[in-house]
């Protein structure tokens, strides 16, 4: 098989309990197993200063007055794997627009940041990205305990189709017990191509699909 994977980085999350996670109503709409992406949104993987990973939680999840969707964000909460503390991904909408004056942050919240990074992408319609994660209206006092994988992925050149192809494989039953998947695609930022967003219902179930994960391994590789 060939390597069509040059870059990969895992994170393992949670929704952030003090984020105010909003979502519109979910509205009936026929399923697709690959939603088009024509919206953008914006990725951002932060680190705190030492000692004030709450503080920096506050200043992500305070609302900005120019976002031109408001509300439309997820917060998660880092709890292994890569070195950040936050991804907040907001939707923007069918475009994105930078202005030269940036936003204000208080001068009690300047120095709550260690790093951070920003990418803009596409991804799937708010509605599409709200139901596959779980944070609608409906759902979302359901889905306190869910889990969140969050990956990012750079192909070797000459093969950005393939991986795609991967990315954007349903998942195999029933031995993946996943509940939901967001794909996006880098248009500006970070280094790297694709990013995914799987939720589990819960770590139980995250720790099954790692387990089912090996055993097929295993047999693919005659264990």
């Amino acid at each position: 098989m060939k390597l069509i994977i040059r870059f990969l980085t895992i994170g393992v999350a949670a929704v952030c309990p003090l984020a105010l996670v909003c979502a519109q109503s979910e509205k009936s709409a026929a399923a697709s197993s690959t939603p088009a992406r024509n919206d953008v949104y914006h990725v951002y993987f932060g680190k705190a200063a030492p000692g004030k990973a709450v503080q920096l939680a506050e200043l992500l999840k305070t609302p900005n007055p120019k976002d031109p969707m408001p509300g439309h964000f997820i917060l998660l909460r880092h709890q292994e794997g890569d070195a950040w503390d936050y991804c907040l991904i907001t939707h923007i909408g069918t475009k994105a627009t930078v202005e030269a004056a940036p936003f204000q942050v208080p001068s009690a919240m300047r120095d709550v940041s260690d790093w951070h990074n920003d990418t803009f992408v596409n991804g799937p319609s708010w509605e599409e990205f709200t139901k596959a994660m779980a944070i609608s209206d409906d759902a979302k006092s359901k889905s306190g305990g869910s889990v969140y994988v969050v990956s990012v992925f750079r192909p070797t050149p000459g093969h950005r189709e393939d991986l795609e192809k991967i990315l954007s494989a349903p998942p195999n039953r029933p031995s993946d017990t996943s509940a939901g998947t967001v794909l996006m695609q880098h248009l500006e930022g970070a280094p790297w191509t694709f990013l995914t967003v799987v939720r589990y219902n819960s770590w139980q179930d995250f720790a099954t699909n790692d387990m089912n994960n090996v055993t097929e391994s295993n047999k693919n590789e005659g264990g």
